[in-house]
């Protein structure tokens, strides 16, 4: 009996039946799916503010178009304190993403070596308990830690060196700094179960193979965890990058204060600032717009080049 080709060509894949063949899954994600669409896809409409001279009596559809359409986007970028803004912000997410990134690989590393498990687990659970304090009572425990007064830094500080008390919160000098620690020791637990996650799934006979050539821990960790672990750092880092002008606005809001706004004046504050507190919705709308283009974009070049020098990218 002779069979025909036909019977071999495998039955055509279709959306509808990708979606029946893994229903289990979309159920699972599709609470998800309703949340990201209610809360970041239907505000989008919101983004013609940025182009429009918004009226409250009109609404935001009949308020007049601003003329020309660039006119807040340029009043942006000639701004007297666009300079600054765009430096204090690229400076502290800058310093925000290299040390949580590097510091997170060096944890996970550090963690993988314990030998005891109880040690581990009581280490780890440490670590990542202040992930879920809000930046509001980081505040008020900083506030109190670095008080003139009463702080206790102040009080080692006056004890081992002698001298008068430092206003740390008040002191431009050291506001990135504070910012800088306090978001290590808050978020760089957290940061690093990825990576954990990674090193567990490595092949043990590696390590072996390695210590029976006599390479040590340093080598072994050099050689094969980071090799290993590198897509998921790459990853990591490319979705850090998207992130660029985003420096941390609960944080930066809640530690400003008088004395620091020149050093403490990001792109989300400024935005505050004038959106909320003076009503320029319109402008503020243009600024944000702004602060997402350039995200979008230093995500997609950063991919295309984990991608073409890496082989490393999220799509």
């Amino acid at each position: 009996m002779q069979t025909t080709t036909s019977e071999f060509i495998p039955a055509k894949k279709t959306l509808g039946r990708e979606i029946w063949k893994n229903r289990a899954l979309y159920i699972m994600a599709l609470p998800m799916i309703v949340i990201v669409f209610i809360f970041n896809y239907i505000p989008l409409y919101g983004i013609i503010l940025a182009f429009k001279n918004f009226k409250f009596n009109l609404g935001m559809m009949a308020s007049p178009w601003v003329e020309p359409w660039y006119a807040y986007f340029e009043r942006f970028f000639t701004h007297t304190y666009f300079k600054k803004i765009m430096v204090n912000t690229l400076s502290i997410s800058s310093m925000r993403i290299i040390t949580m990134f590097v510091l997170s690989v060096i944890l996970a590393l550090v963690l993988n070596e314990l030998k005891s498990m109880t040690f581990k687990k009581v280490s780890q659970t440490a670590l990542y308990l202040p992930h879920f304090m809000s930046w509001t009572i980081v505040a008020g425990f900083l506030s109190r830690f670095l008080s003139l007064d009463y702080g206790l830094l102040n009080e080692i500080k006056v004890a081992l060196v002698g001298g008068d008390p430092i206003l740390w919160m008040g002191e431009p000098k050291y506001f990135w700094g504070i910012i800088i620690i306090s978001n290590l020791w808050k978020e760089v637990g957290w940061g690093s179960i990825l990576y954990i996650a990674g090193i567990a799934g490595i092949d043990q006979s590696l390590y072996e193979s390695a210590s029976l050539d006599g390479a040590g821990k340093l080598k072994q960790a050099w050689y094969i965890t980071i090799p290993s672990i590198a897509p998921i750092m790459g990853i990591s880092l490319t979705m850090s990058v998207a992130g660029i002008l985003y420096a941390g606005f609960d944080q930066v809001w809640l530690l400003k204060s008088a004395q620091t706004y020149d050093v403490a004046m990001i792109i989300d504050t400024y935005v505050m600032d004038i959106g909320l507190k003076q009503g320029q919705y319109g402008y503020a709308t243009a600024v944000s717009l702004f602060q997402g283009a350039i995200g979008f974009a230093m995500l997609v070049s950063f991919n295309y080049i984990a991608k073409r020098y890496f082989s490393i990218s999220l799509w």
